[in-house]
């Protein structure tokens, strides 16, 4: 099935599925490789590149990125590329080690565990790196451990992460929580240079009426641990992202009456359209152009949209007034977006650009020496690929720094 898939890649000399992926996979020699069943060859390549290769593949928003920009799209008839990475890097992750550069003297201490802070601490190690995580979690993969599914993301792929930890010499500190247990001031005293790589797990309140109904809960602290909640018969999700599916989804598949209320249409959602599809399959019931403006004791006050074209051409969202009517739930799952905590700076907060954001440089180093952003702290909630090819730049910019 995959080599028939493979051979409709045209290999192509322009690329666009690479241009558009956030790590430049270079599809067409990997593509190659493949037909010529050289697969440890393109496994090796993909893993260099993308030490997330396995992950990426199975989690990745393909319909906006190497599939749907796909050239044979124009036929309708685009190559599954995803597929034949999945093919590829998911048994050599299982196997998959690296080789530590000769040591360099340098050390570097890595803020998150999760896709930036793996992604890092191998190109790090790499490099001849002395490297340690800090995670506020118990154990390695952050998101990918505690946000993401089961039966998204198998647990072996995981892992495997922290086997190649153990093999290559990278230390992992979990249940540490930086600006707590350890404060920056004191990662910059004992490293050479600190890398903040955390995910964005403090949730986007709704800033509604009643929104602290015990009732309501956050994804994330949902998709944690699901177990820890005795969830109701009738579950409402609000949010159209990733992870309003993941966390839709698995209410479902615990037996939750589940529906999905989002503000836009379908084509709107941030969401890969192919999670949504499945969330669908899985029996998660969807109502478009509905927002929540109050939450009561037991129902939930929906107010009903519309999508208008503004004067400048562009399609807006508004609220219909007098269009509330009162739907029963027994909880509510908020999946609106996630903000990054900045409270692990403490007193040494560094400068911030016009838009109130952390402010760094080309190399992604802060305005604080030797402390660099990567992932969620410097672009907001992401993808893993995205996460994966941010990390890579401040490995850049910390080996830049120290070669100057």
């Amino acid at each position: 099935m995959s080599q028939s898939e493979a051979q409709r890649c045209l290999l192509c000399k322009k690329p666009f599925c690479s241009q558009a992926c956030p790590v430049h996979t270079d599809v067409p020699t990997c593509m190659r490789l493949y037909r010529a069943g050289r697969i440890e060859e393109a496994a090796r390549i993909l893993f260099e590149n993308n030490p997330l290769s396995a992950i990426t593949s199975q989690v990745c928003d393909w319909q906006h990125l190497c599939y749907g920009h796909c050239i044979l799209n124009r036929k309708g008839i685009p190559v599954r590329w995803y597929e034949i990475e999945q093919e590829i890097s998911m048994p050599y992750l299982l196997r998959a080690y690296i080789t530590p550069g000769a040591e360099n003297g340098r050390s570097v201490a890595i803020v998150g565990g999760g896709p930036v802070g793996i992604t890092a601490a191998i190109k790090l190690r790499e490099k001849g790196y002395a490297v340690s995580v800090f995670d506020d979690n118990a154990r390695l993969g952050g998101v990918l451990r505690y946000g993401i599914p089961r039966f998204r993301l198998g647990e072996q792929f995981i892992n495997a992460y922290e086997r190649i930890f153990e093999e290559a010499g990278i230390r992992f500190q979990g249940n540490t929580f930086i600006g707590k247990d350890l404060s920056l001031a004191e990662l910059r005293q004992r490293f050479d240079a600190v890398c903040i790589g955390g995910g964005a797990w403090s949730p986007r309140r709704m800033r509604i009426p009643g929104e602290d109904n015990p009732k309501v809960i956050y994804a994330l602290e949902y998709l944690k641990n699901p177990d820890a909640f005795q969830l109701g018969r009738k579950v409402i999700v609000i949010g159209g992202g990733n992870v309003t599916m993941d966390a839709s989804r698995t209410a479902v598949r615990r037996g939750h009456d589940t529906w999905v209320y989002y503000r836009k249409t379908f084509g709107n959602m941030p969401a890969n359209s192919i999670e949504v599809r499945a969330a669908q399959a899985d029996g998660v019931k969807f109502e478009l152009f509905q927002v929540p403006v109050e939450v009561k004791q037991d129902t939930l006050v929906i107010r009903r949209c519309e999508n208008v074209t503004a004067d400048d051409g562009s399609v807006i969202t508004r609220m219909i007034d007098g269009t509330d009517f009162e739907v029963p739930f027994d909880n509510m799952i908020v999946a609106i977006s996630e903000n990054v905590d900045y409270s692990l700076f403490g007193d040494t907060m560094p400068e911030l650009d016009k838009r109130g954001r952390i402010f760094v440089d080309s190399l992604q180093q802060t305005s604080l020496p030797g402390v660099f952003l990567a992932g969620d702290f410097l672009t907001g909630p992401e993808t893993v690929v995205a996460a994966v090819a941010s990390a890579k730049t401040a490995v850049e910019g910390i080996t830049l720094t120290h070669n100057q």
